[in-house]
């Protein structure tokens, strides 16, 4: 097999003077006393294969092997190189001849081959042999001297076990050669990163030097271009009056285009106007017709009011002459009662004479204060009825003027609605209408007429361009922003002012307008400006496809710090309880406006006058709404002027039942004074009936007999007066009748003629708008269409004369194919491109006085640094490069050597449990690569709970020996090389352990096929003899 040791020589070697050993292709055990020199033949292969003294731990130096006296010593090592390892057959053939020599002062390794001949002497060439062959003889698996035998198999040390097993399956040398890589990576990458920074200064200095010489290119390009500027200046007039040429002749035939346009409403507004004449010849008639009718009824009326002036006049008259008769008659009744008082007051005299008289006065006191009483009552009940129902009554009257006053609100809303539906109609035929009404309309025909004289056309009005995001918003932002959504938006202050007298011209003289820079993009509004709620703010509702209109209101209208709640309680806590960063205002849905300032709360209602929800896009759900909504209150109207009908019947009932109640209370009241008076004279009568005289009452009574006979006379006439006015009342009341229905009549008709005056006034207007409207444009066709477009074409001649002038100056300057080589002047003006040379002029002489080099000698240096620094910049990317390769591939080796360290801890443990078996011993390794330990578990068969020993001290030496060899064992079978050697193995082991640890090995090493050499100083007797098997006996020390 290739790379065994077939013999071995040592010449003046530690104690050897002269030694040849043959060993066997497989198994071969070297027996011998102590200090017989068998460990010596394992060491002088260790520093035959390139070990160092210091790591056989048997001396200091090579030079301390020489056995003493002697002044050198030699090693020769013969080595099998046949079979399919064979290293190098060509060179070497069958047998490699090792010789390594060592003196005092050096050491030399040599290399021959089958015949003796010399082929190598270097150590790489002894280094490629023992990579080949994979011999490293540092690892324990591979030559276990007495030191370590003792260090690691009889140990009972985790560390050192883990020592043993991290060095002998070559994890070690991996792990140690990873870590030296990873700091030689380091290193590299220090020192090349050291080497970019050092070129940072040398780059700062290139810059320097290419910016310098840019600057003094450029004031060659400058002159140059200088020079070209001149000859496009030149052109550039030429090119400058033909654009102008060009404008003028687009001018002028605008303006002959406007002829027939204009032409064509004079001859539209001539045919207006008489269409309209007709009409107003036609509705003139109508009014005349009305009039003359209206002349009639007027007659007709005062005639009927003369009527009824002489019912009221006859009326009066009988009422003033019954209330005449009825005064006599009652001054008659008055004269009767005085006397039949006088007669009543002589017999209660004449009464009074006896004491009878005196108690029937007593008596007719006593009734007198009765009735006195009885009236009383009656007054006072009567008046608490009359007060009850003059309250009831004055709570109807209330009832009524509430009713009335709910009708006329009902009635102003209903034309309020109707005013809307009007608009909103409007705006249905043009949306444009509700920012303005007609006069916006005129504001925009005069817009469009005067377009040519405005910089750029202006926008408006903003509401106009505005769509919002959902309709619910639409009465809240119309709160919010109000005139401005009819304002116009123009770009500077020439083109507010023609705005302004289009707005003089179209009737609309106090239009808002905005001045604002079209070309400034959509404001871009951070987030931490605006309000920190989730409810949303007006600029988030509105949409338009114009950014000057957003970027307006967000200027002038602050519609980003504006928040929109749906209801009144939820706009209160969002303004109010929340102290909300960047919040202006808050809206409700239906118009409410609140804000704080400060310590201030302030909650503003929603503007019932103007125009709520001008941007709501559903305007036939609005129209239908409003119709809806106007429909019940004329419902309601009815129903309230049905109940207002129902309280005036009450009215009047109740009205009647006070005045009969006030009658019949001041009866009462007439009466109890009566009572009063009657009895106070009976009291006077009684208290001087004894000074009275009887008086003869004959007189008297005619003169009442005659009263009473003119009173009924009397009466007699009232009743015929009564009759007369009853029918002067009813003749009075039957004249108001017809004279209402004759009103009633005539107001109808009077109702149409305002209609028909209504009309004619409307065809009036039209007419005047009409006749207006074609003087306008007849004025506009003399002065801005006739006059202006002579006064182009006279321009437009000037400009072809300036033109001719022009070109011959350029035409001497250069021709005109050298200004289109030099890329034409187009998009440049003569004012420009004057303005452009005059700034190179100054900047031509200003960088002249800075620079004093040639700029042949500033780009030959600047190319011989570029070139330097561009190698050290490609070799250093290239180091860098490597690098990564380098720390990728290391990075890569790291996870392998981590996944093959798993690997050998598992394998490590079936093998461990594979040689344990033999015994009938089952255990565990466990590695913990963290930590660095490693630890045997085992559990002997005699042991009937069947614990496990995790601490192997705890066996006897015997099996604690054993273990340790199934161990060995174990790492013998991960790692491969061609021959092993163990010296001492067996030392501490009784003799059954000795002679199942042997036959253990002896059968592992046939097994397995490799060269084995055991050293030992015990009897191996007991190994049974073979082919495969070889013994050898030291001979003893000599003294």
């Amino acid at each position: 097999m290739a790379g065994t040791i077939s013999r071995v020589r040592l010449e003046n070697f530690m104690c050897h003077s002269s030694l040849h050993i043959e060993l066997g292709d497989h198994v071969n055990f070297i027996t011998g006393q102590n200090g017989s020199g068998k460990s010596a033949i394992l060491t002088a292969l260790c520093v035959a294969f390139g070990c160092r003294a210091k790591n056989t731990q048997r001396a200091a130096s090579l030079k301390d092997f020489i056995k003493t006296g002697c002044s050198y010593a030699a090693i020769v090592v013969d080595i099998n190189n046949h079979g399919e390892d064979a290293f190098k057959p060509e060179v070497y053939g069958n047998l490699i001849i090792l010789e390594r020599r060592i003196s005092e002062s050096s050491s030399s390794t040599v290399l021959k081959d089958q015949h003796g001949r010399k082929v190598a002497h270097r150590k790489d060439d002894l280094n490629e042999i023992i990579e080949h062959f994979n011999i490293d003889v540092e690892n324990p698996c591979v030559i276990m001297s007495q030191d370590k035998s003792r260090e690691f198999l009889h140990s009972g040390n985790d560390r050192d076990k883990f020592k043993f097993f991290f060095k002998a399956t070559l994890l070690q040398q991996v792990n140690d050669l990873l870590v030296t890589i990873k700091e030689h990576l380091n290193n590299a990458d220090s020192i090349v990163e050291d080497l970019e920074k050092s070129i940072r200064p040398v780059l700062r200095e290139l810059d320097e030097l290419r910016e310098k010489i840019k600057n003094m290119e450029h004031i060659e390009e400058i002159a140059h271009e200088i020079e070209n500027l001149k000859k496009k200046l030149a052109w550039s007039w030429v090119y400058d009056v033909d654009k102008q040429i060009e404008e003028q002749a687009v001018k002028l035939q605008k303006l002959k285009e406007r002829i027939p346009a204009c032409q064509e409403r004079i001859d539209r507004n001539a045919a207006i106007m008489v269409e309209l004449r007709k009409e107003f010849i036609e509705k003139k008639e109508n009014v005349r017709s009305f009039v003359e009718k209206t002349q009639e009824v007027r007659r007709m009326k005062e005639k009927l009011e003369h009527d009824i002036g002489e019912a009221v006049k006859l009326k009066m008259e009988l009422e003033k002459e019954h209330a005449r008769g009825t005064q006599v008659l009652n001054k008659m009744n008055n004269r009767v009662k005085q006397l039949q008082a006088q007669v009543h007051d002589f017999k209660l005299q004449r009464m009074q004479e006896t004491q009878d008289e005196a108690s029937q006065i007593e008596q007719d006191m006593q009734e007198l204060q009765q009735e006195i009483n009885s009236a009383h009552l009656n007054v006072t009940r009567l008046k608490e009825e009359e007060n009850k129902l003059s309250e009831e009554l004055r709570g109807i009257i209330k009832a009524i003027g509430d009713v009335e006053k709910e009708v006329d609100e009902g009635a102003t809303r209903i034309r309020y609605l109707k005013s809307q539906m009007r608009d909103l109609q409007q705006r249905q035929g043009n949306k444009v209408t509700a920012f303005g009404g007609d006069r916006v309309l005129q504001l925009m025909r005069s817009i469009e007429r005067n377009c040519s004289r405005f910089k750029i056309p202006p926008i408006g009005p903003i509401g106009a361009h505005l769509q919002l995001a959902s309709d619910s918003w639409s009465v809240a932002v119309d709160c919010a922003l109000g005139r401005l959504l009819d304002a116009f938006i123009v770009s500077c202050h020439k083109d507010s002012l023609i705005l302004r007298d289009c707005g003089k011209e179209a009737n609309y003289r106090n239009v808002q307008i905005i001045i604002y820079d079209f070309a400034e993009p959509l404001l871009d509004i951070p987030a931490h400006s605006l309000p920190s709620t989730t409810h949303p703010t007006i600029l988030s509702v509105l949409h338009s496809e114009n950014p000057t209109v957003l970027n307006v209101l967000v200027d002038l209208g602050h519609v980003e710090r504006q928040v929109l709640v749906k209801d009144y309680e939820v706009g209160k806590s969002v303004a109010f309880d929340h102290r909300i960063q960047n919040l202006k205002d808050v809206y409700t849905s239906d118009g409410y406006k609140m804000f704080s300032r400060g310590s201030v709360q302030t909650i503003l209602p929603p503007n019932r006058k103007g125009r709520a929800g001008r941007l709501c896009t559903s305007l036939g759900e609005r129209i239908a709404e409003m119709e809806k909504e106007a429909t019940g209150i004329d419902q309601i109207i009815k129903e309230r002027v049905g109940w207002g009908k129902e309280l005036g019947s009450e009215r009047k009932d109740l009205e009647d039942k006070v005045k009969t109640l006030k009658r019949k209370r001041e009866d009462e009241e007439w009466r109890l004074e009566h009572k009063k008076v009657q009895l106070d004279d009976t009291k006077r009568i009684s208290a001087n009936n004894s000074h009275e005289t009887v008086v003869d009452t004959t007189e008297l009574e005619a003169e009442m007999m005659q009263l009473q006979e003119d009173i009924m006379n009397r009466k007699l006439v009232l009743q015929k007066i009564d009759v007369k006015l009853t029918g002067a009342l009813q003749d009075e009341n039957n004249r108001r009748a017809s004279y209402k229905d004759f009103i009633d009549s005539a107001n109808v008709e009077m109702g149409s003629i305002n209609e028909v005056e209504h009309e004619l006034q409307i065809v009036e207007e039209k007419l005047h708008a009409a006749q207006q409207e074609k003087a306008h444009y007849e004025d506009v066709m003399e002065k801005k269409v006739l006059a202006v477009i002579k006064n182009a074409e006279s321009e437009y001649t000037d400009l072809q004369q300036l033109r001719q002038e022009n070109y011959k100056k350029a035409s001497i300057i250069c021709s005109e194919n050298e200004v289109e080589a030099l890329g034409g002047v187009a998009g440049s003006t003569p004012e420009q491109l004057s303005a452009h040379i005059n700034k190179l002029k100054q900047r031509f002489q200003q960088e002249s006085r800075r620079y004093t080099e040639s700029i042949d000698d500033l780009r030959a240096l600047h190319n011989k640094k570029e070139r330097k620094i561009l190698r050290k910049q490609q070799m250093y990317a290239g180091f860098r490069d490597k690098l990564n390769a380098c720390q990728k591939a290391l990075d890569l080796r790291w996870k392998k050597f981590q996944r093959n360290a798993g690997l050998l801890k598992r394998q490590l443990t079936w093998l461990f449990n594979e040689h344990l078996g033999k015994k009938g011993i089952s255990g565990h390794i466990n590695i913990d690569y963290k930590n660095k330990v490693l630890s045997v578990e085992i559990t002997m068969p005699q042991d009937a709970s069947r614990d496990t020993v995790r601490d192997t001290r705890g066996l006897s030496g015997g099996e604690r020996s054993f273990s340790t060899l199934c161990f060995t064992l174990a790492l013998h079978g991960m790692t491969e090389a061609p021959f092993r050697a163990m010296d001492e193995f067996d030392v501490f082991m009784d003799a059954v352990s000795r002679k199942i640890s042997l036959d253990t090995l002896v059968d592992f090493a046939a097994a397995q096929g490799s060269q084995w050499i055991f050293i030992t100083p015990h009897d191996i007797s007991m190994v049974k003899p073979g082919d495969r098997i070889k013994k050898q006996q030291m001979a003893a020390p000599r003294g």
